[in-house]
C-alpha cells in the first residue's frame, strides 16, 4: 500500500528513548513499519536488545543503552546517533516511571527517582537532541504527557507533578525553537494497559471504573497512540507546535457522573 506523502515518515532517523516496552515500543514499531530508521534506547541491555530484534521484523531498528536520568548517558547516546546517522528527524521522548502511594509516605529518594526520570531526564534528552535539530534546521520532538495534566489521580502526586512540568517544557521549547524550525508537541495517553500497569488494569473494579469514566467505554491499546505520533512527526503537522494531543478515549472531555439520563 502506498503511503500518503503528507503523513510519511519513510527515511526519517527516529530516536525513541524509553522504548524497550509499553508505549515506547509500540511507537517505535509504528515508525519502523513505515520505513523510518529507528534507534531505541532503554536502561537494560538485555531488554533493549530483545526489543530491537523484535522490531527488526518491522523495519530497521537499533538498540542503545541509556539511563535517561544520567546526563553522561544522554550525551553519549545523542553523540552516537549523530555519528552513525548524521541527524535526528524525530525524537520520541517516552521514558518514565511511577510509584503509587500516599503523598505523606514518599521518601525523597523515591521523589527524586520520579522527577529525575520523568522531567529532568526528558529535559536533558530534548535539550541534547534539540541542539542537533537546531543545527540541521528542523525536526520534531514528541513528548509523552499524561492524563494527570488534565486532572491528577490520587496516589501519584510526584508523577503528576513531573508531567505538569513536562507540559510546560513542551510549550516553552516550542516557543523558543519554533523560529528555527524545530517543533515540540506532546501526546497525553489515557488508560492503557502496559507491561508496567497491566496487573492494575486486570483488577475487575479498576477495569469497570475506567470503562465508566471513558466515553469510548474501554481501555486503550498502545498501538492506538501510533497515529498521533506519526502525525506530529510528519509534514501533516508542519504548522503544529506547542500542543498536547490527548489520546484518552474522551476521559478529558468532561466528568462522567452516575446520574441516569432519560
Amino acid at each position: 500500500m502506498t503511503q500518503d506523502p503528507l503523513f510519511s515518515v519513510e527515511g526519517q532517523v527516529v530516536l525513541a528513548i524509553g522504548a524497550s516496552r509499553g508505549i515506547g515500543k509500540a511507537l517505535a514499531a509504528g515508525f519502523a513499519d513505515r520505513g523510518a530508521r529507528v534507534v531505541i534506547a532503554g536502561r537494560e541491555q538485555g531488554t533493549i536488545d530483545a526489543t530491537a530484534r523484535e522490531l527488526s521484523k518491522h523495519g530497521v531498528a537499533e538498540a542503545r543503552v541509556c539511563d535517561v536520568s544520567k546526563a553522561g548517558d544522554v550525551t553519549a547516546l545523542v553523540q552516537r546517533v549523530m555519528a552513525d546517522h548524521g541527524r535526528v528527524d524525530t525524537l520520541l521522548n517516552v521514558a518514565g516511571m511511577n510509584i503509587r502511594k500516599r503523598v505523606e509516605n514518599y521518601t525523597m529518594d523515591e521523589y527524586d527517582r520520579i522527577i529525575d526520570t520523568n522531567l529532568r531526564g526528558l529535559f536533558m534528552a530534548a535539550q541534547a537532541v534539540g541542539r542537533c535539530m537546531l543545527g540541521q534546521g528542523g525536526g520534531s520532538i514528541v513528548n509523552i504527557d499524561s492524563l494527570n495534566t488534565y486532572a491528577p489521580l490520587t496516589g501519584v502526586t510526584p508523577y503528576a507533578m513531573s508531567k505538569a512540568g513536562l507540559s510546560m517544557m513542551t510549550r516553552g521549547m516550542a516557543q523558543e525553537w519554533g523560529p528555527r524550525g524545530v517543533r515540540v508537541n506532546a501526546i497525553a495517553p489515557g488508560f492503557f494497559p502496559t507491561d508496567l500497569s497491566k496487573k492494575l488494569w486486570a483488577e475487575p473494579r479498576m477495569k469497570e471504573w475506567a470503562d465508566q469514566v471513558t466515553p469510548l467505554r474501554r481501555l486503550g491499546d498502545t498501538e492506538e497512540l501510533v497515529g498521533a505520533a506519526l502525525f506530529l512527526a510528519s509534514k501533516a503537522a508542519s504548522y503544529v507546535t506547542g500542543q498536547v494531543i490527548r489520546v484518552d478515549g474522551g476521559v478529558s472531555a468532561g466528568l462522567n457522573w452516575p446520574i441516569p439520563l432519560d
